[in-house]
This record gives structure tokens, sequence and C-alpha cells, in this order.
């Protein structure tokens, strides 16, 4: 046996050994955490964590939080409470593991140019600057290996340095790698937003150009916009576009340097405006800065790249009232039908979207027509290789939809083009947008008659009919529209009756989307007007009589109007006004007339001349106090509004309480002059009522001349 002092020195030995191996375990993982990113560090740690948790949880379940720090992770704030099994944590720690050793070499070699940039001098810094530049900064792993050295805030930092390499390098690096929407917000938090606009002021072009781009790219995040705004950026980036015509009229290859420079900053002015335009707030300023006639200016460029982004804002723009009208008077609807004939998509998509815009305007929808825009549009609808192209065929489709509105004149160069063909065609297509557009161009057409033959003779209207069964809101408004002209043809209508419209029409009145009810109501009125044995097809519906009538607790007076419009022409049936009037129709009326809306007046007036012949129904609403407000409205400078009131009255005063109180109420003066009306409804609706009043007081004057 050896001695006991020996073992206890041989187990002494032994300990030691055992710490020094710990100990360098230990500094050989802190090598290993010091060389391994900082994301994949916080993922290393967030799984530690959690396995540890795992194990002292009972119920097996729990929440996981992580602290972000502008556009990182903070390695120490980070922590994980994820609780899954243990062969789901192995093989996430799997995949952590492979994605390390993925990491291709760019990213260390980036990271370590950050540090450069970090610790160096000037020069150093501006070496490293280059050096990054000769990276690919458009790919998603370089962008994040700078996110997660900290490289942002060494850059954002570089913008208020006094050296201009330094600035323009960072700019350059900023510009690049913005394109990631985490970063963009990263430079926001990092409060580079005003140091971006304070660069826009300085006297070189190239720092204002890459200030300017940067800031289209940042500019898509909301906050941005608004930040620009409040540190006076919109003017200096306006300022950007004043350039020389001769400039955007000449080739590049024949343009000076001076020129190019002047050329470079209006493209990275119209891409900055483009992005910050999407903020209302944003268009009234530029507007106030005077870019409207900058606008006009560079539309007139052959350059490409310049266009497109001065076009985007045209059509941002375009949504706003004061820029159609400047649109029109500027003379860019001239310009923007020239674009269309351009091989750019994306500048035909544009151009389109921006007539789409302000052919609202009936001077805007006349000059796209004379300056032969229309045929642009058509030629664009009818290419069949940008089929697939479902935003360029949704915005040239939109365009012809909002020309032929309103527009005779326009409906009929379409004709000539043989439009109608072409859109029964896209009612086929899967894309939502182009099928309502298709469908709100063909609802504009059919309201002549030849465009109703055709429609009916090449199958569009089973096609429109079968888009009924859609979910799209503004789809089924249009096509609601576009059968309500069709209704009015007899032939449209057989055919309708046929393909169970009126069944589907009737089924939009429970769709949630109020747009959509009222125009499912007004398509009912000439579909029950002219369908044959209306009354009893009606009936035949389960509850429709009772949705109808539930309809007039809605408080939007579009759909208060449309479904007033449907019940004047229901209750020309005395067993639909009888089933009508079980179900409350009259109280419900009654509750209306205090409207100030005219188009309200005008059906409302129209339905309760319809429900007063039944029954006690004119005591009724005598009772309800309605006498009173529907004599006010012939006040209204509507002459619709006088017609329908007219009628509503004449027949009121069936009852000679009615009449009494009208002529308290002061209705004989509107009375006698309407009775002048050339509208033979009016005149004879208030002759009539006249005839009732003037009935009851002789009555009234021989009753009391025979008493004692």
């Amino acid at each position: 046996m050896p001695p006991k002092g020996k073992k206890s020195r041989n187990n002494s030995k032994d300990k030691d050994k055992e710490k020094d191996k710990t100990k360098d375990s230990k500094e050989k993982g802190n090598v290993d955490n010091n060389l391994m990113p900082p994301l994949l560090q916080v993922r290393r740690k967030s799984s530690v964590c959690s396995s540890s948790i795992r194990r002292k949880s009972i119920t097996g379940s729990s929440t996981r939080t992580s602290e972000k720090h502008r556009g990182g992770y903070n390695s120490e704030s980070s922590e994980s409470t994820d609780v899954v099994s243990s062969s789901d944590e192995e093989d996430r720690w799997k995949e952590r593991n492979l994605k390390q050793s993925d990491l291709p070499s760019e990213y260390w070699h980036i990271q370590k140019l950050v540090k450069y940039m970090k610790a160096g001098n000037q020069t150093a810094t501006v070496v490293a600057l280059c050096c990054l530049k000769d990276h690919d900064l458009t790919t998603q792993i370089n962008q994040i290996a700078i996110q997660d050295v900290g490289g942002l805030e060494v850059l954002v930092n570089l913008l208020e340095s006094n050296d201009l390499k330094c600035r323009y390098g960072a700019l350059s690096v900023l510009a690049a790698i913005s394109l990631n929407l985490d970063i963009r917000r990263s430079i926001v938090d990092l409060g580079g937003i005003p140091l971006l606009v304070n660069i826009l002021s300085e006297p070189s072009k190239d720092l204002k150009v890459l200030a300017a781009e940067t800031i289209a790219n940042v500019g898509k995040v909301r906050l941005a916009r608004k930040l620009v705004r409040r540190f006076g950026g919109i003017s200096g980036i306006v300022d950007l576009l004043d350039v020389p015509v001769s400039c955007l009229t000449t080739p590049q290859e024949n343009l000076t340097q001076s020129q190019k420079e002047q050329l470079a900053m209006a493209t990275a002015g119209a891409r900055a405006l483009w992005s910050l335009s999407e903020s209302r707030h944003n268009k009234e300023i530029m507007r106030r800065s005077g870019v409207i006639p900058l606008m006009a200016r560079l539309l007139q460029s052959i350059h490409i790249e310049t266009v497109v982004p001065i076009m985007g804002c045209v059509q941002q723009c375009a949504s706003q009232r004061d820029y159609q009208l400047a649109i029109a008077t500027e003379g860019m609807i001239h310009n923007i039908v020239v674009h269309l004939s351009s091989d750019n998509f994306d500048l035909k998509m544009q151009c389109s979207s921006a007539i789409f815009k302000t052919a609202s305007d009936k001077i805007a929808r006349d000059i796209v027509r004379e300056a032969g825009g229309l045929e642009s549009l058509v030629a664009i609808v009818k290419d069949k290789s940008i089929r697939e192209n479902k935003a360029l065929l949704a915005a040239a489709t939109g365009a012809i939809w909002k020309c032929a509105t309103a527009s005779p004149a326009n409906v009929k160069r379409l004709d000539q083009l043989k439009i109608m063909h072409i859109l029964v065609q896209l009612l086929s297509d899967e894309n939502d947008d182009v099928l309502t557009n298709a469908a709100g161009a063909i609802s504009e057409c059919v309201k002549f008659q030849n465009n109703r033959d055709l429609l009916r003779s090449i199958g569009g209207l089973a096609l429109l009919v079968n888009l009924l069964n859609g979910t799209h809101p503004p789809m089924l408004e249009n096509i609601s529209k576009a059968l309500t002209e069709c209704a009015s043809d007899s032939e449209s209508m057989q055919a309708m009756e046929e393909l169970d419209a009126i069944r589907l029409i009737w089924s939009l009145l429970k769709n949630t989307h109020s747009r959509v009810q009222a125009y499912a109501a007004l398509a009912l009125c000439p579909c029950i007007k002219n369908a044959k044995n209306s009354g009893e097809l009606v009936r035949s519906f389960v509850g429709a009589l009772e949705l109808v009538v539930g309809l007039l607790k809605s408080r939007d007076n579009l759909v208060l109007a449309s479904v007033c419009a449907a019940i004047s022409i229901i209750a020309k049936d005395k067993e639909n006004l009888a089933v009508l009037t079980d179900h409350k129709v009259i109280q419900m009326l009654a509750s209306l007339v205090y409207t100030t809306d005219d188009m309200l007046r005008e059906h409302l007036a129209a339905a309760i001349a319809s429900c007063a012949p039944y029954g006690n129904n004119t005591q009724e609403l005598g009772r309800l106090k309605t006498v009173t407000p529907i004599v006010g409205y012939m006040v209204s400078d509507n002459p619709k509004v006088h017609r329908t009131t007219a009628m509503a009255l004449q027949k009121l005063s069936a009852d000679p309480q009615n009449c009494i109180t009208m002529h308290a109420s002061g209705v004989v003066p509107f009375l006698l002059e309407t009775v002048g009306s050339e509208d033979k409804e009016l005149q004879e609706a208030s002759a009539g009522c006249l005839k009732n009043i003037r009935e009851l007081a002789l009555r009234a004057e021989e009753y009391a001349t025979f008493q004692p």
C-alpha cells in the first residue's frame, strides 16, 4: 500500500488536473462564443435557457420573449422560456449549428470591416467603407452581417462626419442596405432621418443623390415619411427635380457630365417623392412646394429611369382633387398617353393608374380621348402576352372603366375599337381587380341598347350572372350596376330570368357590405318591374320581403334609399303589400321621414305613395305624424323629390285628417306651383292632392251652412 501522504498528494494532483480541464473548457467556450456572430450567440443562449427551464417546468408549456434592439438582438437581455420536447430541441440545435456552419466567408469579412470602421482612424474608416462597397450589399446575409455587429450605428454616426469621403461612403452603403425592411426601421430608430434631410442642403450633388435614394428606401416606413415632413425635407427633395428641359430631352450619350449629375438628382428626387407621396399630408406639402409644374416637366423626359418614378409619384398624387385638376390643366395627360406606348410594363401600369384616378373629371376624360389614349389602353388589354401581368391588366381595365363613365363620346369610340368582346373575355379571369374593372366598364357600356344586345349575343350576360356567386364586394357592386342596365331590356330580362339572376341578386341583400346591399336593391327595381309574374316571383323567395324590411334599420343613407326604391316597386302588388304591412313596413318608413338627404327623400316618398293605399295605412301614417315632414320635402331644389313627394301627398290626402294637416302645414302654395310643371306625373299628383283638399273644404262649408 502506498503511504497516506503519497496518496493524498496524488489526489490533490488529480483535483488540480480536473480544475485545469474545467478552466480550459470554459475558456474554449468563451472563445467559441467570441467567434460566433451575435445573432447566433443569442440563439445559443436562448436554447440553453429553454433547456434549463424545460427541466424545471411542470406544466410543459410557457412563452418565449425576446428583446429587439435597434434592428438586432440584445444578447444580454434576450432570453427564452420555450418548453419543447427534447427531440425538438435537438433538431433546433442541429439547425442552428448548420446555419452557423453555412455562413459564407463574406459574413465574417464584413464584420471585420465594420470593426475596423469602429476602431480605426479616418483613413482606415474610408478604406473599410470602400471594401464594404465591393461586396454585394443587396443580399440579405451581407445586410444581416452589418446589422449584427452594430454597423448601422456606425454608418449613421458617419453622416455627421466632417470628412466628405466618410459621408459619401456611409451613404453609399446605407442606400444599398436600406432595401431591407428591418434596416429601414433601424435607420429611423437611430435618428437617421434628420441627418439625411440635412444632407439635402449640402453643395455636393453626389451626396444629395445618395441621400435622396436612401430616403426613397426608408420612406416606405410610415414613421419615416412623417419625420421627413416634420424636419422640412420635402421642399428640399422637390428642389432636386428642377432640371433644364434640355437634360430631359437629350439622349444619355450626348449629355455632359454636369447634365448627367442634374439628371441623377432629378431621378433620385422623383424616387424619394414616390415613396413620400403615400402620405396624404405629404402630398399637400409637395403641392405647396411647387411640385406640379416640375412633374409636368419631368414627364417630357425620354429617360425611362426618370419617367418611371415621377409617373409613380403622379399616380399616387392623382387621388386628390387638386392634383386631378392640375394634371388636366398642366398638359400632363398628353405625356401620360405617350408613355402608354412604352415597352416598360411598370411605366404602362403607372400611366394607366394615373388615368384611372384622373378620369373621374370630364375634362380629363375628353383629353384622354382626343390624345388617343383609348386606343393605347385597348391595345394593352387586347395584348394576350400581358395577361399574366395582373397589375397592368387591372390598371388598364380600370382606366377604360373610368374613361367610359358618363361619357357617350368615349363609349362610342370604345365601341369602334370592339371593347365589349375584350371585356367579356376578361370576365373569365381569376383576378378580382381585373374582374371588378371589367364589370365596371361593361356597366357603363351597356347603358346603350346596342351594347346590351351585343353582351347578350356573345354570352357575356351569363358570365356576369355567374360572377354573382363571388365574394369580392367591389366586383359584386359593379355587376349589380351592369345587371340594372340590362334588366331594362325585355330580351335581356328574359335571359336573366332563365339564368335565375333575380334570386342571386336578392341574395346579395344579405351581404355585409353596405354598397353591395344598396346596388343589389337598385338592381331589383327594374328586375321586378319587367319580370313576368313578378308578384308571385317575389313571394316564391322565402323570407325575401322580411329581409327587405329589415334593411330599413340600416344607418347608411344609400342603402335606405335603395331599399325604399325597391319597396316602391314591390308594393305595387297587393299581396306583397299585405305581407310588407304585416312586417310593419309603415312604422319603419315613418321613422325615416325626418331625413335631409334628397336621394332618400325621393325614394322614401315613392315608397310611402305605394304603401299608403292598403288598409288603414293612410290613417296610420297620419297618426305617426309623417305628413308635416313630407310637406317639407317640397322646398327641395330637386325636381325628382317634388314628383315623388306630390305622389305621396296625393295618397295621404285620401284621409280627411291628413288633408287638414297638409293645409295647416302650408302645402297649397307649393302644389299650385308644381301643378304647372312640365312633368306630367308631378302635374297629376299635385292636382289630385289639391282636389282632395278642395273637396274636404267644400264639404266643411256645406256642413257649416246647414248648421242652425
